[in-house]
């Protein structure tokens, strides 16, 4: 829109200034004959008007927004949908947005208590936890009738886990990198842990007054789509990235499964700002970057790439803000479609515009040249807008 933007306001004066000469110069070549001048100047100037210029933009962009919410797709402005034409590089997070985000409780592998005890103080623990993975943990709980507990000192540790009070109490809850922070004697049970996360789940530690109780082991299943849609996007000729805040053996075991090479697991949030950061300035010569994801600790990632898409049938509310295009259906293959929208709408919109300059050039210099009359001129002038409009249809199909 702003390219056209600019182009009529470079077009319109110029067409002024044809028009006033080719006026003058057919008043000296007629010998005086002003109705006849008049008529050329009105005809070029005519021409002047930007309606299918206007246009052109404006309505490719409306249609394929509409394309797209038919599709379950809502992108957010025409920028967004601008901008995706120009995309190289896809990256995903991967809990929620490649794998279900529905994790269920797997093992528990305990220390000197039993499996319900542990499974009520960290059931507990989450109970405030918008994490899928601490999600999964109460549910496991409720499911087995247990009476959570009350919880006090809450505090979430970024990318790591949690840190609480149950009945005086100091409970540790989270991954490796929280334990070894905390310098928890992990014992046995790290042999066990790799053991777990090469199957595909994902081993969360447990510690009870800086003493290790336990492993609660959860697993989350890949999409049935998210293969095929990766598949699809690698022969759209894109790049396909996967960061996860998870172990490296889930990562991997993950990318197997989905048939991706580029992996870069065990992230922060902070860390995955940084990674797409990375992404980015690689690829500022060659084109943009979508980042797609659905949680809460996505927020910032979805705010830094060029284009943030959310999952907004499971997503949070803050990934949802932050996103320039939510896919409601939670599919990745919905994103092929986005894509593909975007690239016919840059195809219809261009065609537009070149429609639009084509013909007012070519009525403009007949106009000039006196073999073109003024309603010609305003018939290829609201003919050529109709067929902008027309030809922007075309993104329904």
């Amino acid at each position: 829109a702003q390219m056209a933007d600019i182009v009529s306001g470079y077009f319109v004066p110029v067409v002024c200034v044809i028009a006033l000469l080719a006026g003058i110069a057919w008043y000296i070549g007629t010998a005086g004959d002003l109705k006849f001048a008049l008529t050329i100047f009105i005809s070029v100037l005519v021409i002047a008007c930007p309606c299918a210029l206007g246009l052109a933009t404006p309505t490719a962009i409306m249609v394929g927004t509409g394309k797209g919410a038919e599709n379950g797709i809502l992108i957010k402005g025409g920028e967004a949908l601008e901008t995706a034409h120009k995309i190289n590089t896809i990256v995903f997070d991967k809990t929620g947005t490649i794998t279900e985000g529905k994790p269920k409780v797997t093992d528990i592998i305990c220390e000197n208590i039993s499996k319900d005890e542990l499974l009520l103080l960290a059931a507990s623990a989450e109970k405030g936890s918008e994490h899928p993975l601490g999600e999964a943990i109460v549910r496991d709980a409720e499911e087995k009738n247990l009476k959570l507990k009350n919880v006090l000192d809450f505090e979430a540790i970024p990318g790591k886990g949690i840190k609480c009070s149950i009945e005086n109490k100091s409970i540790l809850l989270g991954n490796y990198k929280l334990m070894k922070d905390k310098n928890i004697n992990l014992k046995n049970l790290l042999a066990t842990s790799e053991e777990l996360a090469s199957k595909g789940k994902t081993p969360m530690f447990i510690a009870i007054d800086e003493k290790v109780a336990g492993i609660i082991a959860v697993a989350d299943t890949v999409k049935e789509t998210s293969k095929r849609a990766i598949e699809t996007l690698q022969k759209m000729g894109l790049e396909v990235v996967m960061l996860t805040g998870d172990n490296k053996a889930v990562a991997d075991k993950v990318s197997d499964i989905i048939g991706l090479d580029n992996v870069y697991s065990e992230l922060l949030p902070g860390d995955k700002v940084e990674k797409l950061e990375e992404i980015i300035n690689n690829n500022k010569s060659e084109g943009k970057v979508i980042f797609v994801g659905d949680g809460i600790n996505d927020a910032p990632v979805l705010a830094r790439a060029d284009i943030g898409v959310a999952m907004g049938g499971i997503g949070s509310d803050a990934a949802i803000e932050a996103a320039d295009v939510v896919l409601m259906k939670d599919d990745p293959k919905a994103l092929v479609d986005a894509i593909k929208v975007a690239r016919k709408t840059n195809k219809v919109l261009w065609q537009n515009i070149i429609l639009a300059l084509v013909v007012k050039v070519l009525v403009l210099g007949l106009g000039a040249l006196g073999m073109a009359n003024m309603w010609e001129a305003v018939i290829a002038d609201v003919g050529v807008t109709v067929l902008a409009v027309i030809n922007s249809t075309r993104c329904l199909k």
